[in-house]
């Protein structure tokens, strides 16, 4: 059973930046999405980034292009979500989701088979 677990949510004033990290011990050896989402209070849950393992290739939503990149540590199975310019609608619960096939991280399917408990980041002005 492979239980993603979040860390490196914090409180920061806008502007600033935060990297989160996603272990995921036991994940599959084989290609597979690992993509992160988030959630803010009274909104629906939304993509935020993903990365395909099998060749690196990476993909963003549009609010967070240019500011969030994700990357990953394959010797660790850790994922990480580096996020700059922060600003107040990036105040969120961010989730990791692992396992999924290529069609989740182009965002045609949902098919994360893990999902973990989640981060806070809270950005004030």
């Amino acid at each position: 059973q492979v239980q993603p677990v979040e860390s490196g949510g914090d409180s920061v004033q806008a502007g600033g930046s935060l990297r989160l990290a996603c272990a995921a011990s036991g994940v599959t050896q084989g290609a597979h999405c690992m993509g992160w989402f988030r959630q803010a209070p009274g909104k629906e849950r939304e993509a935020v980034a993903a990365i395909y393992t099998g060749d690196d290739s990476t993909y963003y939503d549009e609010p967070v292009k240019g500011r969030f990149t994700i990357s990953q540590d394959s010797a660790t199975k850790t994922t990480y979500l580096h996020m700059n310019s922060l600003k107040l609608e990036d105040t969120a619960m961010y989730y990791c989701a692992a396992e999924g096939s290529w069609f989740a991280c182009v965002g045609t399917a949902l098919d994360y088979k893990y999902w973990g408990q989640g981060t806070q980041v809270t950005v004030s002005s």
